[in-house]
């Protein structure tokens, strides 16, 4: 929809549309990850594929939530702000959605454990074909609504913000629904990114070792990491996109500081995911500390690289005031 000046009026249908493909997505996901019948004839059941699907199984959901509990602002004061941010963030879920398709498709061209395949598979193929041209279809929509080259601009208002004046329309909530208590987390997002990045973990991690009866703890510890790693890149990705919470002025040590993080937890969790292929051993890797070593070593020396390179590119600071 466009305005009369030719500009374009974002609408809530498209963010609606996302929200409904991301609700396809995650039931055909829990399906083909929660049911043991289902599971046992999917294609994309192993890794590398499982890595993605297991992911976003999380974070598909984390992002609809978050994105549901925007709408009701979506016409509050500062709105061109809260419909920009709710766009990127459904585009982000998109994205999200899409690369899980793609792992998932992988599976099914390589014929990936096809000897099991069964009617239950015929019924993930199809839902996964449902899947990818509705992903296809968001996409579309989403492209449509970015704004003009050039008019991005800091926003004024953040999700963190919204929360707040929902709250304080709530007696039982009011009084803890301050101004400074939204700043106080602003100051300190990195904190709070790191807390819920190590709940989620702890919660997944429990649940896996519960279910699988896992009884070595540094097989326990190691998920721990990986899983804590990889959701506090997704918080720190994901936050950048959306601004879901506002923090104060890029500072050099804290963007080398996250960039750094961000990339050696991709590469954690590419080398998970591709373990196998990248263990040089002549077997697949079964060896726990083997596994610590590789996947964690490849996150460290990726993440030291990543340090490197931005300290590199750093101009040195100038001379002092004053000085000749």
């Amino acid at each position: 929809m466009e305005k009369a000046d030719g500009k374009r009026r974002p609408s809530p249908a498209v963010v609606w549309a996302s929200l409904g493909t991301a609700a396809l997505f995650e039931a055909l996901t829990v399906l083909a990850t929660q049911d043991k019948a289902v599971r046992a004839v999917s294609p994309w059941q192993d890794d590398p594929y499982d890595v993605a699907v297991s992911l976003c199984q999380f974070t598909v959901p984390m992002l609809a939530l978050v994105i549901l509990l925007r709408l009701p602002a979506w016409r509050m004061p500062g709105g061109p702000d809260r419909r920009q941010q709710t766009e990127r963030a459904a585009g982000a879920m998109t994205t999200l959605i899409g690369l899980t398709l793609i792992f998932e498709w992988s599976a099914v061209i390589s014929g990936a454990h096809d000897s099991l395949w069964s009617t239950w598979t015929m019924v993930l193929i199809g839902g996964l074909v449902t899947a990818s041209i509705l992903t296809l279809v968001v996409a579309a929509m989403l492209l449509r609504c970015r704004r003009p080259r050039g008019s991005s601009r800091r926003w004024q208002h953040d999700w963190l913000g919204d929360v707040v004046t929902v709250c304080r329309r709530i007696p039982a909530l009011r009084r803890w629904a301050e101004p400074e208590a939204a700043e106080w987390v602003r100051r300190r997002a990195m904190t709070v990114f790191i807390t819920l990045s190590l709940l989620a973990a702890a919660g997944i991690t429990g649940a896996q070792a519960i279910g699988e009866q896992w009884t070595n703890p540094l097989l326990i510890a190691w998920m721990l990491v990986v899983e804590t790693t990889s959701y506090l890149a997704f918080c720190l990705i994901s936050n950048a996109i959306a601004g879901f919470i506002a923090r104060p002025a890029d500072t050099g040590p804290r963007r080398l500081t996250e960039t750094s993080v961000i990339t050696g937890s991709v590469a954690i969790l590419f080398t998970t995911a591709f373990r196998d292929v990248l263990w040089p051993g002549a077997g697949p890797l079964t060896s726990v500390p083997a596994l610590v070593a590789l996947t964690l070593g490849a996150g460290l020396i990726t993440s030291l690289v990543a340090t490197g390179i931005q300290l590199a590119r750093t101009p040195p600071p100038g001379p002092a005031n004053g000085s000749k």
